[in-house]
């Protein structure tokens, strides 16, 4: 889970991009970098450790050059996450000279190596899966290249081409230097990409790319639409807007994890509203909640903030009891699911929040938070409520239980390292020291997201029901993943 931008403007790029990566600050928090490029081709480069507003100098802002930018904020699923070399953009020389972001993970990272190493004759100088994209991307835009000029035509063949070698999640922004800015997205539209364009001053028309909706509507960009799967778009330095279908069997089957938890409620993602799919996910855990537990065991829902509050709203409406907040927020502190290593998770719950006593005493408490991965911080929290005063705690999450690794660009490698592998509900209750524990059910989170929608009609799933839809994720492969990658 990563968050990228790129602008095409009439203006300076650097504080536009600065901007939008505030706004996608929540997708990631390891590093930041931003590209941009002047009209003659010249690429200015930064990226640092941490999150936005500490990376970047004024001094590194002034020389951020160029009407035309793109900006990554990210959480390592793959790499190094103590890495500064790793983190994003990534730059190649040749053709032209291209910088790359990318938002998702690649499963076939040990053939594309070897590819890369004994046929394209390129040589990789880190582990991160984004310097093998833009490898590639740069080795099939080299092929399809038949005179000095470059067109369009030849950028959608590369990345048609670039379809076919690379299996996973991505989502991707590259300017290609001299020439304009180049979006595309997987053939199954796992990670998301929104377009969108604004008229400048002098009449012309502006772009931007990015990977929620809030980043367009905050910077006054009407939305135009979501970038499709297997698409590319292509914005040349006069703002030219060009687009082609790059994928053979292109198929609509976004990340669900997406409207769980990792998007901000105020975004659409791909005609969905993620705000209203959480409500709808209360309104559906409601029910799942009443069927499980006595409704006199429960006098109060209550929250884990801030990503469960539209389900826990619906939960309480709908059950008739008290809704109140029992925990109280430093916003400080970054999100404890994209923290690496469980130490430093374990540590930082109780930095981040902190129960209130006068809400808990003596009363049987409802927990609702958006999902349970790990089992970590939401042990933490049903202990930090036994110690606030509550009488009882009955924990539900918003969504099923996580059994399976995510693949796609999610933190959550092991299996081992996952609360819900191989136990029982009442087991993991047990684990997790609650005196009732619900889950929302597979088709109810199905069902509560894909309501309404016109265009999607299939979700990535894959760490609720192990079901991986590029069709290219093996046992071998899990277990390869198990043994060399880290969260």
């Amino acid at each position: 889970m990563c968050g990228i931008v790129g602008v095409v403007g009439q203006g300076p790029a650097n504080q536009e991009v600065y901007d939008s990566l505030l706004l996608l600050q929540h997708r990631g928090q390891d590093s930041t970098g931003i590209a941009t490029a002047e009209a003659n081709g010249v690429f200015h480069i930064f990226k640092a450790k941490g999150q936005v507003r500490e990376a970047f100098r004024t001094r590194d802002m002034r020389a951020l050059l160029g009407n035309i930018g793109l900006g990554h904020v990210r959480y390592a699923t793959k790499g190094t996450a103590s890495s500064e070399e790793e983190a994003q953009p990534f730059y190649v020389n040749a053709p032209y000279g291209i910088v790359l972001v990318h938002n998702g993970n690649l499963t076939n990272t040990r053939e594309l190596t070897q590819e890369l190493f004994r046929t394209d004759r390129r040589h990789l100088n880190t582990s991160s899966d984004t310097e093998l994209l833009v490898n590639v991307l740069a080795n099939e835009l080299q092929e399809s290249i038949s005179g000095l000029e470059l067109d369009p035509a030849q950028i959608f063949q590369a990345v048609a081409r670039v379809h076919e070698r690379v299996e996973g999640s991505y989502a991707a922004i590259a300017l290609i230097a001299g020439y304009g800015l180049l979006a595309f997205r997987d053939p199954f539209g796992i990670r998301p990409l929104i377009l969108g364009t604004r008229k400048a001053d002098n009449g012309a028309y502006e772009w931007t790319v990015a990977s929620e909706s809030l980043v367009l509507e905050n910077g006054g960009f009407e939305v135009v639409r979501d970038v499709e799967p297997g698409e590319a778009v292509f914005i040349d330095l006069d703002g030219r807007l060009h687009t082609k279908q790059c994928a053979t069997n292109p198929q609509l089957v976004p990340c669900s994890f997406e409207y769980v938890y990792l998007a901000r409620p105020d975004s659409e993602m791909n005609g969905i509203s993620v705000y209203e799919a959480r409500l709808r996910m209360g309104e559906r855990l409601a029910d799942t909640i009443a069927k499980y537990t006595p409704k006199d065991a429960i006098d109060v829902v209550m929250p884990i903030p801030d990503s469960s509050r539209p389900a826990a709203m619906q939960v309480a409406r709908k059950l008739g009891v008290e809704y109140r907040e029992g925990f109280y927020k430093n916003r400080y502190v970054g999100r404890t699911f994209i923290m690496p290593g469980q130490a430093v998770r374990k540590k930082s719950v109780r930095q981040k929040l902190n129960a209130m006593s006068s809400e808990f005493k003596g009363k049987n408490v409802l927990l609702i938070d958006d999902s349970i991965v790990r089992g970590t911080t939401s042990k933490e929290i049903i202990q930090m409520a036994r110690d606030a005063g509550a009488k009882s705690v009955i924990f539900a999450s918003a969504a099923p239980p996580v059994r399976f690794p995510h693949v796609y660009g999610i933190n959550m490698p092991s299996r081992h390292e996952l609360v819900a592998h191989g136990r029982t509900i009442p087991e993991i209750a047990e684990e997790l020291g609650c005196d009732y524990l619900v889950y929302q059910e597979v088709d109810d989170l199905k069902a509560a997201i894909l309501e309404g929608s016109p265009d999607v009609e299939d979700l990535d799933m894959s760490c609720f029901d192990g079901r991986y839809i590029t069709g290219t994720v093996s046992e071998e492969y899990l277990a390869w993943v198990e043994g060399n990658q880290e969260s």
